[in-house]
């Protein structure tokens, strides 16, 4: 396995830039064959856009099964993984949607 620590970058995690920051460090990592630990020990904040900018972007280039696959969280309290949560459902949501309007 490899850990990926988003305390490298800060203890609060609350921009898309810095999101799309990490999703281009963390992305390289997804493609090797370990299985990748999103620890996210030591943060304090983590916010929907900054969630939905880091991971759940994932899912333009991923499925969510695939993504899943990958990946495994440590570290995450219950505010933080309440916002990740939020931004994968959307993202989701939004790819179904649009999918559907494309038929």
């Amino acid at each position: 396995m490899v850990v990926f620590k988003f305390s490298k970058y800060g203890d609060s995690m609350g921009t898309r830039l810095l999101g799309a920051r990490i999703r281009s460090n963390l992305r390289p990592l997804l493609d090797g064959k370990e299985k990748v630990v999103l620890d996210f020990s030591g943060i304090d904040t983590v916010t929907n856009s900054f969630a939905d900018e880091c991971l759940a972007k994932l899912l333009l280039e991923m499925s969510l099964e695939e993504l899943k696959a990958r990946t495994t969280f440590a570290g995450v309290d219950p505010v933080a993984e309440r916002s990740i949560l939020t931004a994968l459902k959307r993202r989701i949501l939004q790819l179904h949607y649009e999918k559907r309007s494309q038929q």
